[in-house]
Formats: structure tokens, sequence, C-alpha cells
């Protein structure tokens, strides 16, 4: 299945730069997570997918621009990429890539197919979606991160999002817990 692949930039000219990575919405995000963005205070959002209802993208965009892709519930939002490269620049200089896709891995480990893709992208970095659970591990040489889902609640899963801090010295994830506000373990 051919993918459509979208490329962006963000930029660090005017300071560290931090992002809020949310995924699995499923047409219902958490009520709090507006209270967490404000908290948060992101200079960009990514949605790694399964967006159930494209509304969520425009209450999104209240706190910042939206990079959004779809995933596996997202059939009707053919407007949306499968994946998209954000190239974080300084000037001209790009100081990281970030992969963004819906599934990239199977269990904690990067499929080979996305790893493949990271690796022509030069991404050092891959915020995915779908398995509602958070985490974040290094594997093929790139770092996985999964920000968890703001979605319905699922199982005995945390209801959780990312933050990914960069700054011209390297970059920085972490999850926070959307009920609490607290950071999640």
């Amino acid at each position: 299945m051919k993918r459509l692949h979208a490329r962006v930039a963000f930029s660090l000219d005017s300071g560290p730069l931090r992002i809020a990575a949310v995924a699995d919405t499923h047409g219902r995000p958490h009520p709090a997570l507006d209270d967490r963005l404000r908290e948060i205070a992101p200079h960009r959002i990514v949605h790694a997918g399964d967006i159930g209802d494209l509304a969520v993208l425009r209450s999104l965009e209240r706190h910042a621009p939206v990079t959004a892709v779809r995933g596996n519930i997202d059939e009707r939002a053919v407007d949306l990429p499968d994946v998209v490269t954000i190239a974080i620049r300084e000037g001209e200089a790009t100081l990281l890539n970030l992969l963004l896709l819906h599934i990239a891995v199977s269990g904690p480990k990067l499929r080979a197919d996305v790893a493949r893709i990271a690796k022509s992208e030069d991404a050092s970095l891959v915020v995915c979606g779908h398995s509602h659970v958070p985490f974040a591990a290094h594997d093929k040489g790139v770092t996985v991160f999964n920000p968890g889902s703001v979605g319905p609640k699922r199982f005995a899963l945390p209801i959780v999002l990312g933050v990914i801090d960069v700054a011209r010295t390297g970059a920085s994830v972490r999850h926070v817990d959307c009920e609490t506000g607290r950071r999640w373990p």
C-alpha cells in the first residue's frame, strides 16, 4: 500500500521548541486536555492518528498549529497524510528530523518498514500512536515515542499525552497524565 507522505518544517529561530504530542482521541478527547495544553503551552501540536472526528483538530488548533496523520480509523480523512517528516530547523540547518505516523511498532520494536522510512528521511525520532500504550524507547538507532491516548479510556491504560522539548543541544520526551497534569512515570 502506497502511503501519502508530507514534509513540513518547524523552526527553532525564536528559541527552544515545545511540541505537544497526542494520539488516539477517537473523536472524544479527555475533557482535561484543554487544561493540560494551556499548562504545557506548546508551540506546535502533533496528532499521531486515530483522530475520529476532524473537529478534534480544530479544537487543538486553539492552542497551537497542528500537524496530523491519518490513523486506521480515519479512512474518511483523505486530506491527511499517512506519514509526515518534520524537519526541525534553526536557520537553514536541520537539527532533527521527526517522523510522525500512526502505526510504527510491533510490540516494543520499530517495524522494519518504518525503520526504512526513518533511515531514508534521516529521522532520529519517530512519534506514533495506535496501541494507546505510552512509551519511549530506542530501537534501530531511533528514539520511538508513543504519547499514549487522550481519548476514551481503554482497558487499564492511562490517559496521557506527550511533550517533546527541542533545543539546539538536543531533544527530550516525557509523558503528562491528562487527568492530573503531573508527569507520568
